[in-house]
Parts: structure tokens; sequence; C-alpha cells
């Protein structure tokens, strides 16, 4: 097998079709397929399975597609450090929850821009639970997700918990005034799918309290949330970060009896070699998670390391228990 099988099946996988896959590489599909009959017979497996909807790799293609990702991503670092010889370089896929993204993509950038020139950040902004499928399939080399307990194959790296909080006007309580969770039921709400982590801590804390969530819609988008909360006829919960510097501050409603918090941690595969590149940017994220926490620049958190309350995004300084 050559470099060009596979960056083919590596492109194949990734567009879940051998047409789409040919259009991308701008290569006939009669000839793509040859490319992974050929695979298929020196490996002596089967690699793909063909249907209707596409291809999706078998396990034997997927074992294949996490060793050629990794071997493809070693081939296109090398220009890099040729040309940046005795610093850190090469490519590197982080990916960020859109919470965290609000506050935390452009400081990684900067920093990395100004301070890590030879390697090349590919940032990745969705929902968490996508974030882990990627990691998983290996398509990315770390990820900021809400965890705190190691799980198999992923090394997490506590950085901070962060508040929950309510977002959107609430008939009889006063702009920008803390909401004790029984009073938002029968509030109309929009959160995010039964299967998000976020929803699930959700349910958890209103079954403690006794009381059903009213949710009239399930939104897995966390801009689209907070514009449906805007308009003023339903509300949302979401972390802090979740609003950045241009907020409607009257909407946001610290959560409290109980307030609900979850770990936040930078998450690493380690079945795969870890390159140097990678381990600058794991040590970039937790120095400037730690500066943007301790500057002010990120509230309504608390660094794991810290034992001061967080301040809320009103500057209000709230007290602190898990739910």
């Amino acid at each position: 097998m050559d470099i060009r099988q596979l960056k083919y099946f590596v492109a194949i996988v990734d567009c879940g079709s051998l047409s789409k896959a040919a259009e991308q590489l701008c290569v006939a599909q009669p000839s793509l397929s040859q490319q992974v009959v050929g695979l298929e017979t020196e490996l002596r497996a089967q690699l793909l399975l063909r249907s209707h909807r596409g291809v999706k790799p078998t396990e034997a293609g997927r074992a294949l597609y996490l060793r050629a990702r990794d071997v493809l991503r070693q081939v296109a670092q090398i220009p890099l450090a040729v040309q940046v010889s005795g610093t850190e370089s090469g490519h590197v896929a982080i990916g960020l929850p859109t919470s965290v993204a609000v506050v935390f993509a452009l400081p990684l950038y900067e920093h990395v821009r100004r301070h890590y020139p030879g390697i090349r950040l590919h940032i990745v902004e969705g929902m968490s639970g996508h974030l882990a499928e990627l990691m998983a399939n290996g398509r990315l080399d770390m990820a900021i997700l809400f965890r705190e307990a190691e799980t198999r194959g992923v090394s997490v790296h506590p950085l901070f918990e962060e508040n929950l909080y309510v977002f959107g006007a609430i008939e009889g309580i006063d702009a920008g005034a803390d909401v004790p969770l029984r009073c938002l039921a029968g509030v109309p709400l929009v959160l995010p799918s039964a299967t998000n982590g976020l929803r699930l801590l959700i349910a958890r804390a209103f079954a403690r309290e006794g009381i059903e969530p009213e949710v009239v819609a399930d939104i897995d988008s966390l801009p689209t949330m907070l514009a449906i909360a805007r308009r003023g006829d339903v509300a949302t919960i979401v972390s802090s970060d979740a609003f950045g510097h241009a907020a409607d501050q009257h909407l946001i409603h610290r959560l409290v009896e109980p307030e609900i918090s979850r770990a936040v941690a930078l998450c690493v595969p380690n079945a795969l070699p870890t390159s140097a590149a990678s381990l600058a940017i794991q040590k970039v994220v937790g120095q400037l998670v730690a500066e943007l926490v301790d500057s002010g620049v990120w509230t309504g958190v608390l660094r794991r390391a810290d034992a001061r309350a967080p301040a809320s995004p009103a500057g209000r300084a709230p007290g602190k228990t898990r739910a």
C-alpha cells in the first residue's frame, strides 16, 4: 500500500460515499473503487460495507482508518518540521463546545499564532456529544468536554466547574434576579435533546426537586436556543460562558436552590502516540484557561485548583454546591 491509497481510503470514510469522495479528490469513481479493492486484497480483509445509503467501515476498516489518519497527519507535518526546525510544529485539531468556544476560541487562536507559529491549529466547534464522537474516530487530537472521570481510551485533565444560568424573561422574576429551580415549574423551556449531557443534568436536578420541566422544543444549537429565549416567551438553561460579552444582562438569572454545576475537562485520546505539537497545545489550554478565569475574562466558573467562588456574569459571587 502507499500514501495515495491511504489518502483515498480516509476520504471515502470521511465522506461516507464513494461518489462524494471521488468528487472531492477529483478522481474517477471506478479508479477509487479499484484502490479500495487493492487494499482489501493486500490486507485480506473487507474494509467497507456498501449500501444504498453509502459506505461505512468494517471493524478492520475502522482500524485502518485510525492508523491511516495518523500516518497522513505525520506526513503532512514533515514540511512544517523542516521549515520551523527546533520548535513545535504540525497539525493539531481541538474540539470546543459552542459555549466554550464563545470565550476560548479567539484567545486560543491568538496565543498559538503568536507563540507557536509552526503549529497549524484546527478548531472544531460543536455539541459535546458530536465532539466526543469525532475524537473517538481519530479526527480530533483533543477536545474540551463536560467530564470529570477517566474513560476507557481517554485521559481527562480537569479544567474548571461551571454554574448553570437561566436565560430569558420569567414572569414574576425581576430582571437579572436569582431564580430558584422550583420557580421554573410551568415555565416554557427550550433545551438540548434528551441524549445531550446538559439535558440529562437538568432533568436530574428537576427530578430531585419533584418537578417536571415544561420543554416546548428540543434544540441542539446554543445560538438558536439563546435567540429563541430572547424573543421573550420561553427561557433556556445554559452555562455562563455561553453569553460571551454581548449578552442581555437583564435576561441572565443565576440558578439557585439548588445551584447546578458541571465539570469541564480537556480530554485526550491515549491509544495513539502524542506529538510534541499536541503536548504543547494541551499545556497552552491549561495555562490559558487559568489566565482567563483569574483575570475575570471568563466568569461564572471555578477553576479546579482554585478554592474561590466564581463570579457570575453580572459580577456577583455565588456560593458553590454541586447538583
